[in-house]
């Protein structure tokens, strides 16, 4: 099939990748830089499977910044737009997915839509309603950062906001191009798909909130974290995953997923979901409160960035820590090869890493790395288990 997909982050350059296997796909973009890079074969994020599909697989897919290109032959069109959270309207800002909308009316007002935008609840029905054309399918995605080819060719559950014929269409292409077989494949209807997907992100961050409460209790009790967190988890309705403690949640999707699922519940009664989004914002209080009554001249941030194997610093959770810091006067210092600029938030960026590591007094790092295992008695981290 003829499809466009729009967007290359993440999540519109892995769906991309995986359609382009036995499809022709066009993939559009704002960014000349993200463009360039594709048509090089190049992946313009940080993701071994995306890199290897570009290098390595003989994929049908053009690069183009040119609407016309991009919309004129599309069967389907996959919208994967950043929906960044707006704290003044306390919601998605859609306008990205609705620009798209507005130039498939004139470029191709016959095509198929697929939405993988993360929306509030109840959006899609919304905009079915505005531009009278019940075509529009959401279908959420539920993809790691770094892993986001990975996650597509092995995913754990396709959910389609529809049981129209698009839906079904798209959901087998997906399947078609996927590794996993008999890929459980549920249709919903829109407004459900959307509350999937935010009710999905805001348990994931709940769970990491409830490991982060419980390792700051084991903090303040002078006890045993790992020891705690290993009987807790060998219950089997409990498990031994997403059990490491960290800064706090962070990324693109966590933050603002939770804080639009919360906005959603503004006339819901609820205790739960506003107590995971202040617990995010407790953990960093708790954890600069830990760095500070150390007493360190200069602290040094230890990558930005999420996790390994990702290029992303968008709401990381040490950036929340680094301001606490820097607030009560410390100095403090980044190591952030991904950087090209000689700041961040007005702290200097240091390039060379063995100049970082002489230099700070105290090494403030979210997931522990082996590149500071030389400095370990400079480090604090929460990293227990070496994992995201």
């Amino acid at each position: 099939m003829n499809i466009t997909v729009v967007g290359t982050g993440y999540v519109g350059l892995s769906i991309a990748m995986l359609l382009a296997q036995k499809n022709k796909v066009v993939a559009l973009d704002i960014c000349p830089n993200k463009i360039a890079l594709i048509k090089q074969k190049i992946s313009p994020i940080q993701d071994t499977e995306i890199n290897s599909f570009l290098e390595n697989k003989s994929l049908d897919l053009t690069a183009t910044l040119d609407k016309q290109i991009a919309y004129q032959n599309a069967q389907i069109v996959v919208i994967a737009t950043p929906t960044n959270y707006n704290t003044e309207t306390n919601t998605f800002d859609t306008s990205s997915i609705e620009s798209v909308l507005v130039d498939l009316q004139t470029y191709n007002p016959k095509a198929s839509i697929i939405i993988k935008s993360t929306v509030p609840v109840g959006y899609t029905e919304g905009i079915r309603q505005k531009y009278l054309n019940n075509d529009i399918v959401f279908s959420p995605e539920f993809l790691r950062e770094g892993k986001a080819l990975l996650d597509n060719l092995h995913p754990s559950r396709i959910i389609m906001g529809s049981d129209c014929e698009t839906a079904h269409t798209f959901a087998t292409l997906l399947a078609e191009g996927a590794i996993k077989k008999d890929i459980p494949i549920v249709y919903t209807e829109s407004t459900e798909a959307e509350a999937i997907k935010l009710f999905s992100n805001t348990y994931l961050a709940m769970r990491i909130a409830f490991f982060n409460e419980l390792d700051s209790f084991a903090i303040s009790h002078n006890l045993c974290s790992r020891q705690i967190i290993d009987g807790v988890g060998l219950d089997p309705r409990i498990g031994q995953h997403y059990n490491n403690p960290s800064f706090g949640y962070g990324g693109y999707c966590l933050p603002k997923d939770t804080k639009q699922l919360l906005a959603n519940y503004q006339y819901v009664p609820n205790e739960m979901m506003q107590a995971i989004v202040d617990s995010n914002t407790t953990r960093k209080d708790f954890i600069a409160f830990e760095i500070i009554k150390r007493r360190p001249k200069k602290v040094g941030i230890y990558r930005l960035v999420m996790k390994k194997g990702s290029d992303n610093f968008r709401e990381s959770s040490i950036q929340g820590i680094m301001k606490r810091i820097k607030a009560k006067g410390i100095e403090v210092v980044v190591y952030e090869p991904s950087l090209n600029e000689t700041t961040f938030l007005n702290s200097v960026i240091e390039t060379n890493i063995d100049e970082f590591k002489k230099n700070c007094d105290l090494i403030v790092v979210n997931r522990m790395d082996e590149t500071l295992l030389d400095v370990q008695t400079k480090v604090y981290t929460r990293d227990l288990f070496g994992n995201d």
